[in-house]
């Protein structure tokens, strides 16, 4: 299987002042093509350090970060934005959707930042929106959905790139537990048709719905287990025909 993440011996050290405050320690990993692997640990753990790092968000103080087969350790910040808005979709807690824009137009605003030609962006935003059961809600801003709905948008956005990595931060953490199972069903699907994910969650019943689940604690990774038999999460309702 090839990796879409590697990393080996991955440290990150923060300067407050005088202070080096250590918040990984030599983490050394692999998430191949097509797993659902879940992140977890406790408060100050390291797990948002890693997945500012494996989101190409920050740099490593050491170690080695190769995203696809490319080595992103020691890139500037031009060619790490680069990297994040073509190899990775983020999927966050707070769904990050601009208020007046249509759901349409808020899924095609990465691809204007990647140069994607107008009909070709269009073409992509509906396809993505009718993956994730919102072929219907095209045209609808987000103070006009519900949360399970925002954050179905905030998916399809982040498969319009057709990234490497979709790495999703608590996606499940401002839903209910209806809309939550919905938004889990969407990503095993997703992950099913071969898109690699990797989801950070501080719940163990969310982070069963993986394949795959990584435990840090104290800056260290100290367990990585697979799930025999990952939690089947409900299915959406299917989506209402576009008009």
């Amino acid at each position: 299987m090839m990796a879409v993440v590697r990393l080996l011996e991955i440290t990150k050290v923060y300067r407050l002042g005088k202070v080096e405050v250590p918040a990984l320690r030599g983490v050394s990993l692999q998430i191949g093509s097509g797993e659902f692997v879940a992140i977890m640990g406790p408060s100050g753990s390291g797990k948002s350090t890693l997945m500012n790092l494996i989101g190409c968000l920050d740099r490593p103080t050491s170690g080695t970060y190769v995203l696809d087969e490319q080595d992103v350790s020691r890139m500037s910040d031009d060619e790490l934005a680069d990297v994040r808005n073509r190899r990775i979709g983020f999927v966050f807690q707070t769904f990050n959707l601009l208020p007046r824009l249509s759901a349409l137009k808020n899924v095609e605003m990465p691809m204007i930042y990647a140069g994607i030609a107008r009909a070709e962006r269009r073409s992509r935003a509906v396809g993505a929106l009718e993956r994730v059961g919102l072929g219907h809600r095209l045209h609808h801003a987000p103070p006009e959905l519900s949360g399970g709905e925002q954050q179905r948008v905030a998916i399809a956005r982040a498969l319009a790139n057709r990234p490497a990595l979709l790495l999703a931060d608590e996606p499940t953490g401002n839903l209910d537990s209806r809309a939550g199972e919905e938004i889990l069903a969407i990503f095993q699907e997703l992950n099913r048709s071969g898109i690699t994910i990797a989801m950070v969650t501080h719940d163990r019943e969310i982070a069963e719905h993986s394949g795959r689940i990584l435990m840090l604690r104290d800056g260290r990774l100290v367990r990585d287990e697979r799930v025999d038999r990952p939690r089947q999460a409900r299915e959406i309702i299917a989506a209402a025909p576009v008009s």
